[in-house]
């Protein structure tokens, strides 16, 4: 299709793309933002809000074949525009519950809209980049996290101005049904046609060989790190730091703001360095930033320590997905599908584990966990060298 378009119309189908990249992260970073609201409203202990929080992940993953079969059967234009509303209008359902049973039905909800959401904006994604025939992917990803850091804002003002959850989750679903009435008639119309690939007998964990595992191992720790930026930087600033009311959203902020920076910098980094040089030093930033914070909790090393925890996080998945796709023992499609599941799990376990520790000792300690898991990536990347020669 690349060059049978004009270009302004790529550019359409572009600039739809990344507003529902952007639609999606902003939904996101305003529930993230304000679960440190839900805890106080409700009441809820570390180990309560660890389990309830427990289900986005598995909504999440209970939607990811079912997902993957509606976006393959109606297309992802279609699909998306479902997930994009149900997304939306989920937030106001979440500012609504009374009872802890009930915000997990409407998180596991929120869950599986997100999956939906996500397969079909990437489908979206793949089709437009082979409209443009090069890498684009990783900016879509970062409007993502662009969209995370607005929300952030947004929500440290609102909260500061002493505006409810209700009232501000109403706002930002308004603006997302604003968004896709204005960008929905601009997706493509129809996915791009990707080589089909046979399948050979056994399962994808079966045939799964170092190479992919360790790049699996690799996810899993970033994606336990976001998770526990997302859904936990808030109580940590609130519980531990103790700032003033207006600040609580203040290490959430710093994180997507670092992280979306992050993002839109990674490939020139890889290039330049090197992708096992990126993957240490983002070992090592994520986890001295969670040791800066454990440390030392004052409002400006703890803002400090989450800057750079955003650094860390922003390039790992990315990377681990690149070279997924160079796997001599499985197919591409198939090594992704296994480095993103093992990842993955990093969402699911990570954020009840940060309350059950936290429960048993304290936040601090919680975090100091994840640290020791930033600075293990760092150890391990070397490795990749050792099982790329091998495999």
């Amino acid at each position: 299709m690349n060059g049978v378009l004009p270009r302004s119309t790529q550019g359409v189908y572009r600039l739809s793309a990344s507003a529902f990249y952007f639609l999606q992260g902003l939904v996101f970073a305003t529930w993230a933002s304000r679960i440190p609201d839900v805890k106080a409203s409700m009441e809820l202990d570390d180990a309560a809000l660890g389990t309830v929080l427990l289900a986005i992940p598995v909504g999440q993953m209970s939607a990811m074949a079912l997902s993957g079969f509606l976006v393959a059967r109606f297309g992802s234009r279609r699909m998306l525009l479902c997930a994009a509303v149900s997304y939306s209008v989920s937030l106001v359902s979440l500012a609504l519950v009374s009872t802890v049973w009930w915000l997990g039905a409407v998180l596991f909800f929120f869950g599986v809209a997100a999956n939906l959401m996500n397969i079909s904006v990437n489908t979206q994604g793949v089709g437009v980049e082979r409209l443009y025939g090069r890498s684009i992917m990783a900016r879509f990803h970062g409007l993502w996290s662009l969209a995370g850091f607005a929300g952030g804002l947004a929500s440290m003002w609102m909260a500061a101005e002493g505006v409810a959850p209700l009232e501000h989750f109403c706002l930002i679903s308004g603006v997302g049904l604003l968004m896709v009435l204005a960008f929905y008639p601009f997706l493509l119309p129809r996915d791009a046609r990707l080589p089909v690939v046979a399948r050979s007998g056994g399962g994808v964990f079966r045939r799964m060989d170092a190479y992919v595992g360790l790049l699996g191992v690799f996810a899993f720790g970033s994606m336990v790190s976001e998770g526990t930026m997302f859904d936990w930087s808030g109580v940590f600033f609130q519980d531990v730091v103790q700032p003033g009311p207006e600040l609580v959203r203040l290490g959430y902020v710093a994180f997507m703001c670092t992280m979306a920076a992050g993002r839109f910098l990674a490939d020139g980094l890889v290039t330049r360095l090197g992708a096992i040089r990126v993957l240490r030093g983002s070992g090592v930033l994520i986890g001295a930033g969670l040791l800066l914070a454990v440390l030392f909790p004052n409002v400006w090393m703890a803002t400090l320590g989450f800057l750079l925890v955003g650094f860390g996080t922003s390039s790992v998945v990315p990377i681990c997905y690149s070279m997924a796709g160079l796997s001599r023992k499985l197919a591409p499609s198939v090594a992704l599908a296994a480095v993103s599941t093992v990842g993955f799990l990093g969402f699911l376990l990570g954020p009840p584990m940060i309350g059950y520790v936290s429960q048993a000792l304290n936040l601090r300690w919680s975090f100091a966990l994840i640290a020791v898991v930033g600075f293990g990536t760092s150890l391990a990347a070397p490795l990749l060298r050792r099982v790329s020669v091998k495999r």
